[in-house]
């Protein structure tokens, strides 16, 4: 039912989405009943450490075992929910892993369909049309767009994620990682390297910068 009361909230919103959250959140915050500091801790959580670090346990497992990887490949779905990596947003799991000939990337053309049990809750730009299109029409542009440039001979193959099929990129293993635990190996699983849009990080890299 539509509210003609100008001093109704819902009355403030604009039609757009991402504007009608900001308006309520906007909203809520006047009133005192949201502290915009613990909502973005909260969405930062979910987004770069709770759900990436699941998918990140996948890739490390995958890594380690030669069977486990075997297995993810031929039935993600199974696996991922034998290690309770499973609910909305999860079915119909698909595993794809980037080699030296292959390297693939995952994109919703149409909405924003992102594999939430594993890596959480989907970034801003995967949302975006801008990113939607570009993939599918110049992949290498968008991977240089984040910093990523591949050798020629490495083909880019995108995977348009939908609501039946969502898709987990396995990335490359880091040359020197020879003899790393799984905790270890999983610091290195970015969530982007997941996506397909980086890749996972140089363990000399990382401990320079730590």
């Amino acid at each position: 039912m539509p509210h003609d009361d100008p001093d109704h909230p819902h009355s403030l919103l604009p039609p757009d989405p991402a504007l009608r959250i900001k308006a309520l959140e906007t909203i809520l915050t006047r009133k005192g009943l949201i502290d915009p500091a613990a909502l973005d801790e909260i969405i930062d959580t979910y987004e770069n450490k709770i759900g990436p670090r699941n998918g990140a346990h996948v890739v490390a497992r995958a890594w380690l075992d030669p069977a486990f990887k075997a297995r993810l490949l031929e039935d993600a779905t199974a696996l991922v929910s034998e290690l309770g990596y499973y609910g909305r947003q999860g079915e119909h799991m698909v595993a794809v892993e980037n080699t030296d000939d292959i390297h693939n990337m995952v994109v919703c053309t149409l909405c924003s369909c992102y594999p939430w049990p594993l890596l959480g809750i989907p970034p801003g730009w995967y949302k975006s049309d801008a990113y939607r299109a570009r993939t599918v029409r110049e992949p290498r542009a968008v991977l240089a767009d984040f910093g990523v440039t591949l050798p020629e001979r490495t083909a880019v193959r995108v995977w348009d994620s939908t609501a039946e099929i969502r898709y987990l990129v396995i990335p490359k293993r880091p040359v020197g990682t020879e003899g790393m635990d799984e905790a270890g190996l999983m610091a290195l699983v970015t969530r982007d390297s997941m996506i397909g849009t980086g890749l996972a990080l140089d363990p000399q890299a990382s401990e320079a910068k730590a």
